[in-house]
């Protein structure tokens, strides 16, 4: 189902684009064309497939948990003009 120029101008218009004439059989052509993947998906039988978390049938490598850096937070707080209990104190913005 290729989308009309009006359709496409809607389109850009929710989503506050700003398309030159020139750009706009490209754009309506790019956007018919995923328009038409989807419907082939949607009519694709899914009955009873299990959904899968990642494509690969794999079990995700995972690195171990361990501190890899020394903890400098009171070096790094040394430059801050204004530090309580180990925050940074900053001017208030909102009223």
């Amino acid at each position: 189902m290729p989308l009309s120029r009006h359709d496409v101008e809607k389109l850009c218009l929710l989503a506050r684009l700003e398309l030159t004439p020139e750009e706009m059989p490209d754009v309506a052509a790019k956007l018919s064309d995923i328009v038409t993947l989807i419907n082939q998906l949607q009519a694709t039988d899914a009955t009873g497939v299990i959904p899968m978390a990642h494509p690969l049938e794999q079990a995700q490598r995972l690195r171990k948990d361990e501190v890899t850096e020394s903890d400098e937070h009171e070096h790094h707080q040394k430059n801050a003009p204004l530090v309580e209990r180990d925050l940074y104190l900053v001017p208030k913005v909102i009223e």
